[in-house]
């Protein structure tokens, strides 16, 4: 445990972390603090008794999140082992069906289409969603280095892809429900990037569980052939 506890400086929400509710109910963390120099142990009980901080952007989204956090990830970033970082989960797909399925067991990681495999965030990376991207953009042709060098842009143009629905699941957990993509449409909007939807209720994803992230169409009319879209998950991801 002091081990652990000298490393807790970096988070605002360390209560979360260590799994603790207060100091009172827990001998062996009481037994660390006296153990140390007088002025660590003042700093340790200043970082676990404060308030959680201000909204810091996903970051701070996070911190709050942290009991929801795998046991072995919550140590992992008490011991330094872990540290948070930002991050964009993406993958790109052709508008070929109705139902076009973002992440899929069958894919594989690589630059320029997708930066997982399987569907599944690697061990030990646990990703808060902040916030969603949507684009899409017509390549040449369906070669793959043709789809990699596609231009992404607003999907204000492509009517059929604005009037559909998309849904975002954690191992079979809704993460969001079946949403217009409606909340995509950013052209006017100068505050906020293209295609950005941000989500008010930010929930987790944790290491080795399947990613669903769907976008169901009314209609295909007016999709141009080789019709290819863009998906970005994006928040704070725990990482080495």
């Amino acid at each position: 445990m002091l081990g652990i506890i000298e490393g807790i400086e970096d988070y605002d929400n360390v209560g979360a972390l260590l799994g603790l509710d207060g100091l009172e109910d827990n001998p062996e963390l009481l037994g660390a603090l006296k153990a140390m120099p007088p002025i660590q142990r003042q700093k340790v009980i200043n970082s676990l008794a404060k308030p959680a901080a201000p909204s810091r952007g996903s970051r701070a989204e996070m911190e709050k999140h942290f009991a929801e956090l795998p046991p072995h990830i919550r140590e992992a970033l008490l011991k330094g082992e872990l540290r948070l970082a930002d991050t964009v989960i993406y993958s790109i797909k052709p508008v070929s069906s109705k139902t076009i399925k973002l992440f899929e067991t069958q894919d594989d990681k690589e630059i320029g289409l997708r930066n997982i495999s399987n569907a599944k965030l690697p061990k030990n990376q646990a990703l808060l969603v902040s916030g969603i991207i949507l684009l899409a953009g017509v390549s040449a042709d369906a070669n793959k280095e043709s789809v990699m060098a596609t231009s992404f842009t607003k999907i204000e143009s492509i009517p059929a892809l604005c009037t559909g629905e998309f849904s975002l699941k954690s191992n079979k957990k809704i993460i969001v429900p079946e949403t217009n993509n409606y909340v995509f449409k950013t052209e006017n909007l100068n505050s906020v990037p293209l295609g950005y939807y941000k989500l008010s209720n930010p929930r987790l994803i944790v290491d080795d569980i399947l990613v669903e992230f769907t976008v169901e169409l009314g209609t295909m009319t007016g999709i141009a052939a080789n019709t290819q879209l863009f998906v970005g998950l994006h928040g704070t991801i725990t990482t080495p």
